[in-house]
């Protein structure tokens, strides 16, 4: 708890997207503009006498991931792997996520990420072409010691 009072305060710095670094395939990724993680165990309430719960039943873990890239992000993804290949046969890999707080770096891991889907979003008026892939990982690793 002694912690949670020196990261959090009315003056301090509070992370935004510019403290984010994400690292996908070895390589800090520079052309990216979200990043969404989440993970969820299923719960519920078993019933037995009387109107209140006696206890609590657990289900499966969920993990979900997605990730917008730039084209020229997916395009030097896609020379990597070369010609004929695509997003979704790149084997399953790690992405770690680092926050920094004024020299304090708190780091998650996405594990076992394999790209689920591939494709482009473009119309006219567009500055930039930037394109939502979604991500199947087995689990996610939060708060993990650098």
């Amino acid at each position: 708890m002694g912690l949670l009072g020196t990261l959090i305060n009315k003056f301090g710095k509070i992370a935004g997207w510019n403290s984010v670094k994400v690292v996908m395939l070895g390589r800090q990724v520079e052309g990216i503009t979200a990043l969404s993680y989440k993970d969820s165990k299923e719960k519920e309430n078993i019933y037995g006498a009387g109107e209140f719960p006696v206890g609590r039943g657990e289900g499966n873990y969920k993990a979900e991931a997605s990730i917008t890239l730039l084209k020229e992000e997916v395009n030097a993804l896609q020379l990597a792997l070369g010609p004929g290949k695509r997003l979704t046969d790149i084997e399953p890999f790690d992405i770690p996520v680092m926050y920094e707080y004024k020299g304090l770096i708190m780091k998650d891991v996405i594990r076992n990420v394999e790209f689920t889907d591939n494709g482009v979003d473009v119309k006219q008026g567009d500055k930039s072409i930037a394109t939502q892939f979604t991500l199947l990982p087995s689990h996610i690793d939060w708060n993990v010691a650098m």
